[in-house]
């Protein structure tokens, strides 16, 4: 199955996609352990807002590799369905239009996610 770009929907590839998910799974697990240090050397609640940073980056990694959408490509009028580390222009008004209110809504859905954990995790007794 081959992916094409859609201005405002889908402007990364395959390769694209996979690096999108190791971010996920890293900013995942920065979360995981952080959340354990913070509890394990029984930091004060000022230092549980860390947690935002790697929770907001796997969110991030994530949600670009479910879209099928990178966040910097779509505000820098670009896209890549072929060799990672090469791009592509958008040159349209009207399709980058689209890619920016896209990447916008992915950034506020990543950086949402990064606040509600990190007010969980500053809420819950460690």
């Amino acid at each position: 199955m081959e992916i094409d770009y859609v201005p405002g929907v889908c402007n990364i590839g395959f390769k694209e996609i996979r690096r999108r998910k190791i971010v996920g799974w890293s900013g995942l697990l920065l979360t995981v352990i952080s959340i354990f240090l913070l509890w394990w050397l029984d930091s004060g609640r000022m230092w549980r807002l860390v947690v935002f940073i790697p929770a907001a980056m796997g969110a991030m990694g994530f949600i670009q590799a479910y879209s099928k959408f990178c966040v910097y490509f779509g505000f820098g009028h670009m896209f890549n369905f072929a060799n990672v580390g090469k791009t592509d222009t958008v040159e349209q008004i009207e399709f980058i239009s689209k890619d920016i209110i896209r990447a916008r809504q992915l950034l506020a859905y990543a950086l949402g996610i990064g606040f509600v954990v990190t007010l969980i995790i500053y809420f819950i007794p460690l």
